[in-house]
């Protein structure tokens, strides 16, 4: 099974994330909903990659601290935020170089389906939010393996390849399926309170020829990819 090395595509997947529908119109449009009003909270923004999120958020007046694990990534962050943003080599599967309760909000944009296990990076994570603090994550909707792999156990947690094209460059993406109960058990059995969960259209500001011709011809209002959770550190 091949892994997700970010390294190796790190400038083809930050331009597709710029413009696409699933990231630009869609995915990130969400997280900063979710998020609300950010001005004057600290905020890590875990898995940044290129540091998209990291500087809308910053914009809303967030002061924010980035991490991921690929240096390339990490370099197209430092690209796009300057040379002076708080920004980490780090892997979530590990301890985090951060002290406790030292942030008010985590956000995971579409980073813990790469991973087996949950419950030591939503502990992590939980250690580093202060108490009442939010995780905001977003992750692979599970029921869309009910229709991309209809001979699959939807209820196995399980792991599978994808092969994708960014910008013209071809990669291959690795995740771990795992079920709807499973992902809200991983939650609560951290510490923490599902506030929200999220399953939203794309935004108005999506460009019509982007859209799926179902939407724009008025038989649905929107399309499964991900789901959103905001979640509350008990």
């Amino acid at each position: 099974m091949k892994t997700s090395n970010y390294d190796e595509f790190a400038e083809s997947y930050s331009a597709e994330n710029e413009s696409s529908l699933l990231n630009a119109f869609y995915e990130r449009p969400a997280m900063i909903a979710l998020a609300g009003d950010v001005a004057g909270r600290r905020i890590l923004d875990a898995g940044c990659g290129s540091g998209p999120l990291t500087a809308a958020l910053g914009a809303g007046g967030a002061v924010m601290t980035g991490f991921d694990s690929s240096p390339a990534m990490l370099e197209l962050a430092r690209r796009r935020l300057g040379a002076a943003a708080d920004l980490h080599l780090a892997d979530l599967g590990k301890p985090l170089p951060f002290a406790d309760g030292s942030f008010d909000d985590v956000v995971a944009s579409l980073v813990l389906h790469y991973l087996e296990d949950w419950s030591a990076p939503l502990a992590e994570l939980r250690r580093v939010l202060k108490p009442g603090g939010r995780l905001i994550l977003s992750v692979n909707h599970p029921t869309v393996s009910l229709l991309n792999y209809p001979t699959e156990d939807y209820f196995a947690v399980r792991q599978y390849s994808e092969d994708y094209e960014f910008d013209g460059e071809p990669a291959v993406l690795t995740f771990w399926h795992r079920p709807l109960h499973a992902m809200m058990n991983a939650f609560t059995a951290a510490g923490y309170r599902i506030a929200t969960v999220s399953e939203p259209a794309p935004s108005p500001e999506t460009p019509p020829e982007l859209l799926p011709p179902r939407i724009l011809n008025g038989e649905r209002t929107a399309f499964l990819s991900f789901i959103f959770f905001v979640l509350e550190a008990g």
